[in-house]
């Protein structure tokens, strides 16, 4: 196969890319910046930006699939900013498979495109996407979903992968943003509830990726679906944050907030971020407060039934590789 990996310079796109090449696969990697670490490895790579239409056609020419997995992720930031990326990005994906005839399209998408603010527990892909979102990457995310679904055709299969909350060796957004907050002394549990988490290892979503990847064709029964991918070993959130906290070498957090306060929290300063134009992003969020604070587990039985997915590192092995990672890069550091 060849492949194109919009982000393949990323946390999951670099996972994604090493499986492809491990198993002989020809690889192109479509990013911004450099990453000699995939040059090494034998992948081609095509610097550009999601929205240049012409640059990513070029990149795509000669390509069997595409997996689209950049986008602009997070909590905060501007609207016109996710909207570039995300879904003008995402429309210059699909144009670059129609003129490029390619046939198969896997898109990174995420379960908060169906999170309302409530507790989800065994949600499945039934799931409806809600009326409001109270931050811009899940309804920009949300608006790519129905372009790949309604782009789905007799010429391009297409299938949308929802992973939750990917962690692991190499992460550079969910597992530093816990070890900072707790080193700056800023992390807090939010209510007292003891509520039932999702996530996956990077290694299991990347698999995930080429499982639907090989099932895909147009007309196959996956084409124009969702499908939610996790490590299928829900935990209560505090207890995988703590556990992410010991990979570190740092202790448990044992201050809390309560949920209302929280919300209200990032209510205020969402405002005051953007009447004052401050740097960075608030300390909470609206939605940072819900998600924090919700129970948000799904039903993965599609994925193992049509994709043959099955999580093949444990919560508990991954764990054991993350130490390791943090240990060693820590050594690095110090000797830097």
């Amino acid at each position: 196969m060849k492949a194109l990996v919009t982000g393949g310079g990323g946390f999951l796109g670099g996972a994604i890319v090493r499986l492809l090449v491990a198993r002989g696969d020809e690889v192109r990697s479509f990013s911004r910046g450099e990453y000699p670490e995939l040059t090494r490895l034998g992948v081609t790579l095509c610097r550009g930006d999601l929205a240049d239409r012409e640059t990513l056609c070029r990149a795509a020419q000669g390509c069997d699939t595409i997996f689209h997995v950049a986008a602009r992720a997070g909590v905060w930031g501007s609207y016109a900013d996710y909207y570039r990326t995300n879904v003008t990005g995402t429309e210059n994906v699909i144009a670059a498979c129609r003129e490029m005839g390619i046939a198969r399209l896997v898109f990174t998408s995420s379960p908060s495109v169906v999170f309302d603010g409530r507790d989800v527990e065994g949600g499945d892909e039934s799931l409806p996407y809600p009326a409001h979102y109270e931050a811009h990457y899940p309804a920009t995310k949300a608006m790519a979903e129905k372009l790949v679904l309604a782009a789905n055709s007799p010429r391009l299969a297409t299938v949308l992968l929802r992973p939750h909350l990917i962690w692991g060796p190499g992460d550079n957004h969910l597992v530093p943003r816990i070890i900072a907050r707790a080193k700056a002394g800023r992390l807090r549990r939010i209510g007292k509830r003891s509520c039932l988490v999702d996530t996956v290892y990077v290694d299991n979503a990347a698999l995930a990726h080429l499982l639907a990847s090989d099932r895909l064709a147009p007309g196959a029964p996956i084409a124009g679906r969702a499908y939610f991918i996790t490590n299928n070993e829900p935990l209560p959130l505090w207890e995988m944050v703590d556990r992410i906290l010991a990979a570190a070498g740092l202790p448990q957090v044992t201050r809390s907030i309560p949920a209302g306060a929280a919300f209200a929290a990032g209510v205020i300063l969402e405002a005051l971020w953007r009447t004052l134009r401050l740097p960075g992003e608030p300390p909470m969020t609206r939605f940072v407060a819900r998600e924090m604070a919700t129970a948000h587990w799904f039903d993965i039985s599609a994925a193992i039934r049509d994709l043959g997915y099955h999580p093949a590192v444990s919560i508990d092995e991954g764990l054991k590789r993350l130490a390791g990672w943090l240990a060693h890069e820590t050594r690095l550091n110090s000797s830097a």
